[in-house]
């Protein structure tokens, strides 16, 4: 396969990227800089040559808990404060095409847009421009010290990243008024969060939101000021302190959210009340009817969380009788946290168009069954080979191309794109 670098303006700097196989590459791109703590400042130096050849770094975290069940994601990349970077594929030669902006998942304290394993060449030949984002995550996203810092950094950063496509992505052939943000997990959670903000809708015209812990945004106040208190006591005497004491200031936190039951899954998270996120979870009267939204999950999301908590390990031991009590505990623990149906009222309720799906596929043996995650083989393709999840197997070639040709199609022209506004997988 030849390649070729060629050069493209953008006010990030004159990047170097990859032309290669159809596509163009580029990768590593700072959208924003920012001091620790502190709200991004958006990068403008459209003079500067600047090498996008090269995968950029991840926010500093601990280690992922999933990463038995999905195989590594950011561990294969560097780790930095200096993360706000984000990535473009594209179709050679695309003029005009929607854009799909990608928000990665990780309970917002693991992962990074530059991950192998979110690569977009798979939806970019489907005919759109995908942008993979980094941002800050963790402590240094959503738990700044009191008085020491500025609240939901990570949903600033993903502002920032936005008024970078809008500015930039026309370069790269991509259509700046049909921009789709389209997450899973946190990432999808993001995309509804980004909608509450001011900037926000007026940033993308669609959301797709995938398998995001919706029953873990309310009733959040109490956890946050417990875990705020545990960081300003960890880190008030600390001189200058280094990223492994934040990280580990956050592990404090983390143990201080765990008294707080399911809560403690998600413990960080943008804030609601405070800005930019000034508007309540589910609060979607002012942009449901301008922003087109495709909404599901998978039919066993819960599964890698009650296999990994001890308890669910024990009862696997108990043979048939435990697996059909896990069965049905993973039942209404997927209803519970990633069930979709009070997001999909509220939003007809605002007068918002809606559709949904559900994936169903599932490895034949595979113990975790349609699991948390388990779409994002299909949609991002062979990076996900061997990822403990699909137990051997892959995702059929005809199912891969069913969904990522729905997500493409509704990116291009909303819900009205898809052949039903009930989509099912598998």
């Amino acid at each position: 396969m030849s390649s070729q670098t060629v050069a493209i303006a953008t006010t990030s700097g004159l990047l170097d990227v990859v032309r290669a196989d159809g596509l163009v590459h580029a990768r590593g791109v700072p959208y924003a800089t920012a001091e620790r703590f502190g709200a991004p400042e958006p990068v403008l130096t459209p003079d500067e040559p600047r090498d996008a050849t090269r995968r950029g770094p991840a926010c500093p975290q601990n280690p992922a808990g999933l990463e038995s069940v999905l195989g590594p994601i950011a561990s294969v990349l560097e780790q930095s404060e200096d993360c706000l970077v984000l990535s473009v594929v594209a179709p050679e030669d695309a003029e005009g095409l929607p854009v799909m902006v990608w928000l990665h998942g990780g309970a917002y304290v693991t992962g990074g847009g530059e991950a192998p394993k979110y690569d977009g060449d798979a939806l970019a030949r489907e005919g759109v421009v995908v942008v993979s984002v980094t941002s800050r995550i963790g402590i240094f996203g959503y738990l700044p010290p009191e008085g020491g810092g500025v609240d939901n950094l990570g949903l600033l950063d993903q502002l920032e990243a936005l008024r970078w496509v809008a500015s930039n992505i026309v370069a790269f052939g991509g259509d700046p008024l049909n921009v789709t943000a389209f997450g899973q997990s946190a990432g999808g959670d993001a995309v509804l969060a980004l909608l509450a903000t001011d900037d926000g809708p007026g940033l993308f015209r669609r959301g797709i939101v995938q398998s995001a812990p919706l029953g873990l945004r309310e009733g959040r106040g109490p956890m946050t000021r417990a875990m705020r208190a545990v960081v300003g006591e960890r880190l008030s005497g600390a001189v200058d302190p280094t990223t492994r004491d934040v990280l580990d200031a956050q592990l404090a936190a983390v143990q201080a959210a765990a008294t707080f039951g399911n809560l403690s899954g998600l413990p960080f998270a943008p804030i609601a009340g405070l800005p930019p996120f000034s508007a309540e979870p589910g609060s979607f009267g002012r942009i449901a009817k301008d922003v087109d939204l495709l909404i599901g999950n998978a039919a066993q999301d819960a599964s890698p969380f009650v296999a990994l908590d001890p308890r669910g390990a024990r009862l696997g031991r108990l043979g048939p009788i435990g697996h059909r009590i896990r069965a049905a505990i993973v039942r209404r623990l997927t209803e519970q946290i990633f069930g979709i149906d009070r997001v999909v009222a509220r939003w007809r309720e605002a007068g918002g168009t809606v559709a949904t799906y559900r994936f169903s596929w599932a490895p034949r043996g595979s113990e975790l069954g349609a699991c948390h995650c388990i779409e994002l083989p299909a949609l991002f393709g062979d990076a996900w080979a061997g990822a403990p999840l699909l137990a051997g197997e892959t995702v059929p070639d005809a199912l891969a191309a069913e969904i990522r040709g729905a997500w493409v199609a509704f990116a291009r022209d909303g819900v009205r794109g898809l052949p039903s506004q009930m989509l099912t997988f598998g």
